[in-house]
């Protein structure tokens, strides 16, 4: 499903800075080895402890997560702010909400969602014990990536959407 170095050739650009890739986003943690337990034994990505109080994440691709230890500072993320992690079939999706509620208290995970059809793909979001967001998804046409810019814009800068209709803005 995926390329093998998972890279995209880029488009001719007049920005500002010329970037060759985004490397890597963070979240936070009020604990590494708790969320590190979670996310090895419970997610299947992979960890390393960088810098005294942060550690890397990855998953099959050149791009990382830094999770950074912040203790009691820590701030809950909304739902619409969460990471994607995709499986290859509908069984996958149903399979780990399923563990996801059965480990639900091993592994502090605080809320999971129904599983849905939403946005062209098969998931549910969990809210794991750092209140960060993740969605486990199945996509049928393989590797959403390449369908989202394969496709191109679908509207144009002068349309506007309306948050009032968006459903995780409703609780």
């Amino acid at each position: 499903m995926l390329p093998e170095d998972c890279r995209v050739e880029l488009p001719a650009r007049e920005s500002v800075v010329k970037p060759y890739c985004i490397g890597h986003g963070t979240l936070e943690c009020r604990d590494l080895a708790a969320s590190r337990k979670f996310y090895e034994e419970f997610l299947g990505i992979e960890c390393v402890r960088h810098a005294l109080p942060a550690m890397a994440l990855r998953l099959g691709m050149r791009f990382h997560i830094v999770c950074v230890e912040v203790g009691d500072q820590i701030r809950a993320a909304h739902l619409l702010n969460h990471w994607g992690l995709d499986v290859s079939t509908k069984e996958a999706v149903d399979k780990a909400h399923s563990d996801a509620l059965l480990f639900k208290e091993k592994y502090g995970i605080r809320s999971v969602m129904p599983v849905q059809d939403m946005h062209g793909v098969y998931s549910f979001y969990l809210e794991d014990l750092d209140q960060n967001w993740w969605e486990i998804q199945y996509y049928e046409n393989g590797f959403q990536h390449d369908d989202y810019f394969d496709f191109g814009d679908r509207f144009g800068q002068a349309d506007k959407s309306n948050p009032s209709k968006l459903e995780e803005l409703r609780s």
